[in-house]
C-alpha cells in the first residue's frame, strides 16, 4: 500500500473535532441545543470526519443540497477511541482481516465502519495520503449524541469566507484561515484493524 494513512485532526488531550455538513433544520437545532435532536435521525448511520478539507471537497464548500451548513463537532477522545476500537473497514484488506469471510462476518456485526479516501488540497485535488471517515451505526450513535459531544460550533460563516477567498484567487489568505490539524497518534493495537 503506497498511500500513507494518517489521522489528521484538530485535537487536544481530551477532545477531537469532527466535521459534518447538514441542512439548516438539523444544524439550527444542534447549534442551539449543543447536541443533535430531531430532525437528526439516530436510526441511520452518520459519518464523522476529522479532516476539514475532505468535508469541503465532499460538500463542495457547503453548496451541495442538504450540506449547506458546516458544523465542527468537538467530541471526547475517549468516544473517538471507542468508535475506532469497534470499527471495521468498509472493504476487505488482507493485512487487516485475514480472510474475506472473517471480514464479511466482522463487517456485518460492527457498529462502526471506517473508510479511507484521498485527503484533499484547498482546491480539491487528491493528496498522496488518505483521510479517515468514520460511520457510526445505530448501535452506537446514541452514545455519540448523548455522551461524546463536548460542543458544536457553526463554521458556515468561515466556509463562506474561505469560498469567497478561493473564488477571488486568494488561496494564500484562505490557507491562513483553515482550522489547524496535526497528525493524531493512534493506539498501536488499532493500527492493523484500521488498515494503517
Amino acid at each position: 500500500m503506497s498511500t500513507a494513512r494518517e489521522i489528521r485532526a484538530d485535537f487536544d488531550r481530551t477532545s477531537i473535532v469532527m466535521y459534518q455538513a447538514y441542512p439548516d433544520a438539523i444544524a439550527d437545532v444542534a447549534v442551539k441545543a449543543q447536541k443533535f435532536g430531531p430532525p437528526f435521525s439516530v436510526g441511520r448511520m452518520t459519518w464523522i470526519k476529522p479532516s476539514f478539507l475532505w468535508l469541503m471537497h465532499r460538500s463542495n464548500w457547503g453548496s451541495k443540497s442538504g450540506q449547506e451548513r458546516t458544523l465542527a463537532v468537538r467530541i471526547r477522545r475517549s468516544g473517538w477511541e471507542e468508535a475506532l476500537g469497534s470499527a471495521v473497514l468498509t472493504s476487505y484488506e488482507p493485512k487487516a482481516h485475514g480472510s474475506p469471510e472473517a471480514w464479511r462476518k466482522a463487517f456485518s456485526v460492527s457498529p462502526v465502519h471506517v473508510q479511507w479516501d484521498p485527503e484533499r488540497t484547498l482546491r480539491g485535488a487528491g493528496l498522496p495520503h488518505d483521510s479517515i471517515q468514520v460511520g457510526l451505526g445505530r448501535a452506537i450513535i446514541q452514545r455519540f449524541v448523548d455522551d461524546w459531544i463536548v460542543s458544536i460550533t457553526d463554521l458556515t460563516p468561515l466556509v463562506r469566507k474561505l469560498r469567497k477567498h478561493l473564488d477571488d484567487g486568494r488561496a494564500d489568505q484562505a490557507m491562513r484561515l483553515l482550522p489547524k490539524e496535526a497528525v493524531l497518534p493512534v493506539p498501536t493495537e488499532l493500527m492493523r484493524p484500521l488498515g494503517m
